[in-house]
């Protein structure tokens, strides 16, 4: 299953925002209003939203300053998270999410619109920073 946000501009340099997302410990700024925990080891994070199972990402991937993967560290929902980052001018940058995730396709269903729901979520508080 694929996903993707939409791309946003950032008032950032792709030097600036991949520099941000680069640190775990930035992501909990940027989770959606309705997380339960977060908590930052090393180059991986762990969180929960409300009503949803725990979560851990881990950093599998960085291309500075254009790429970002993070993974997650879990058997049973495996999937990656991609921020692709582009120059827009030298203060400005764009940013996507994509999402790319192998489930079952009973599963799929049942979680599209909430990842949907939660990659737009990130997104957006990305574009706020």
């Amino acid at each position: 299953m694929n996903l993707e946000s939409p791309k946003v501009t950032v008032q950032k340099s792709s030097k600036e925002i991949f520099e941000y997302l680069s640190k775990v410990d930035n992501f909990e700024q940027i989770m959606p209003e309705n997380i339960d925990s977060f908590k930052a080891e090393g180059d991986s994070f762990k969180f929960a939203l409300k009503g949803m199972p725990e979560i851990r990402l881990k950093m599998q991937e960085q291309e500075a300053p254009k790429k970002i993967v993070l993974g997650s560290t879990s058997d049973k929902f495996p999937f990656t998270l991609t921020a692709d980052i582009e120059d827009d001018t030298d203060n400005s940058s764009s940013v996507q999410l994509k999402f790319d995730g192998s489930f079952n396709p009973m599963v799929a269903m049942m979680v599209k619109g909430p990842l949907q729901k939660f990659i737009n979520s990130l997104i957006g508080n990305i574009e706020k920073q």
